[in-house]
């Protein structure tokens, strides 16, 4: 059978002697590329340790993490103490855990092997398109990815998905490089296995689904089933095993019924069931099936308008997909695919769940941009710039902004809060008037109360500490009345009120 119809390259392009001819850029637009990732990085690094944790998501992972190394079970993961927490694998609390023992606890430790995944993923897709369209090519991509919205957001927001995206791209990479070069067949194809772990345990078997769907699709569509022949399927399926297994047998021992929840609640119900009321650690996210494409639109910005040009071009992209004899822009067209068929009939998702797709979104971009209008043009590169450069400006505007001016983005954390009652006394205890607050336990380091229970208030007086209390503003005018005899009201931060007991002397008898 030919090479076009098995999808594998020519001997030539076996060796890895030339790859496929994209355009070219001269001095001036890489070195222009090159500092947009350096800034974007640099941004994203500030933030890293400027952005406060928010409720509920990143919050939420914070502290299990910061849990993970106070109570030292790395195995078990606490929603609360005593509480597993069964939702996930544990490969992203993994890393924040190890951020903070090495680093400190704090937003900086908790985020920056998040930072480090993303950062290997936008290797990955360098290096693979490098191999494939050449430099120029590559770098383009690599900065598309960079500065698309969701991705810089989650580059190091401490959250599953990252993790997971790592897992999936190195999957998809490691599957078309084992298939397509016979020289690095081997490598290729274990570290496709290594990929597979690393989703199973980021985020547990809906990586593996959203990988094997473009794959399986590619192989049945270009009738290149010969290519599954060529990944090591007993060592590769031996060192996945090994990666995965002994944690997740270690996780129902420790706690039995782990897997059931896990595999069927987290895996079946929280996709299919409207409003799914059987989730242990909040509540669904009930949206319109077919929501993820109206996600996936918003979440490329500012990408998604240069997608857009392309449509006056349709005659010329369908033209370079359907000439594809290698089978490149359809592997990627099915990998931007994958996330997208996979949660439309969703009856819960997150904006997020788009992420997995946008590496292949990112350089069938540039791909097909090459195809359909050859070098950028000097509007085009002006208007990319402009987005790049507005992206990163947009966010370091924010980050700025949580330091010098929190309570102008009203964000959801209570980090201003928690450093106001400890100014006055390193010993303040917390109570919350209310629901529980993530944030709250991360900066208190666990060391808060929540109530709705006015008499637990009124005994705050007479239990010997110093206290201080928080309050929602609408709840303010009631739960005041009970402080005024001891308290002194500090003012607002964010969503809430601050009093702080007044020191023993000052408490009038």
């Amino acid at each position: 059978m030919a090479a076009t119809d098995t999808g594998f390259l020519t001997p030539d392009r076996a060796a890895g002697s030339r790859p496929a001819r994209g355009f070219s850029l001269d001095r001036s637009d890489r070195r222009f590329l090159v500092a947009a990732l350096a800034a974007l990085l640099a941004v994203r690094l500030l933030a890293v340790f400027w952005l406060p944790f928010v409720d509920t998501t990143e919050a939420r992972y914070a502290e299990i993490a910061r849990k993970m190394l106070e109570t030292g079970d790395w195995i078990t993961r606490q929603f609360d103490y005593g509480v597993p927490f069964w939702g996930k694998p544990p490969l992203h609390t993994w890393l924040s855990a190890l951020g903070m023992r090495i680093f400190g606890v704090g937003p900086f430790g908790a985020r920056i092997f998040i930072l480090a995944s993303s950062i290997t993923v936008l290797a990955l897709v360098f290096g693979w398109v490098r191999r494939h369209r050449g430099r120029d090519e590559a770098l383009l991509a690599t900065v598309v990815l960079a500065s698309a919205v969701l991705f810089l957001g989650a580059s190091a927001f401490v959250m599953t998905d990252m993790v997971m995206v790592l897992g999936t791209t190195l999957c998809m990479v490691g599957f078309h490089t084992c298939v397509t070069n016979a020289g690095s067949r081997r490598l290729w194809g274990h570290l496709f296995f290594v990929g597979i772990a690393l989703g199973l345990m980021a985020k547990g078997p809906v990586a593996l689904v959203i990988t094997a769907i473009p794959i399986l699709l590619w192989l049945t569509i270009g009738r290149r089933w010969r290519g599954v022949s060529a990944l090591p399927w007993g060592s590769g399926l031996l060192l996945a095993a090994v990666l995965t297994l002994p944690w997740y047998a270690a996780a129902e021992i420790r706690t039995p019924g782990f897997l059931r929840y896990f595999l069927i609640g987290e895996h079946f119900n929280r996709f299919t069931v409207s409003g799914w009321q059987g989730d242990l650690y909040g509540s669904g996210h009930a949206r319109a099936k077919g929501m993820i494409w109206i996600y996936a639109a918003g979440m490329f910005l500012p990408w998604t308008l240069f997608a857009a040009a392309l449509l006056p071009r349709g005659r010329a992209v369908l033209a370079a997909v359907s000439r594809d004899g290698e089978g490149w822009h359809s592997y990627l067209v099915l990998w931007v695919l994958s996330p997208l068929i996979l949660f439309t009939p969703a009856a819960n998702i997150l904006g997020a769940y788009v992420l997995p797709g946008l590496p292949a979104a990112a350089i069938l971009l540039v791909s097909l941009w090459a195809a359909a209008w050859g070098r950028p043009g000097r509007s085009a590169r002006t208007v990319g710039a402009l987005a790049t450069t507005g992206v990163a400006a947009l966010f370091l505007v924010v980050s700025l902004l949580s330091v010098a001016a929190p309570q102008m983005l009203r964000l959801k954390t209570e980090r201003e809060l928690v450093a106001a009652a400890r100014a006055a006394d390193p010993q303040m205890r917390f109570t919350y008037w209310g629901p529980r607050s993530y944030s709250a336990e991360f900066y208190t380091g666990g060391r808060v109360a929540f109530t709705t229970n006015a008499d637990e208030i009124d005994a705050l007086a007479r239990n010997g500490a110093r206290d201080a209390v928080a309050v929602k503003a609408h709840d303010a005018e009631t739960i005041a009345p009970r402080l005024a005899a001891g308290f002194t009201r500090v003012g607002p931060f964010g969503r809430r009120v601050l009093y702080i007991e007044n020191p023993a002397a000052e408490v009038a008898p």
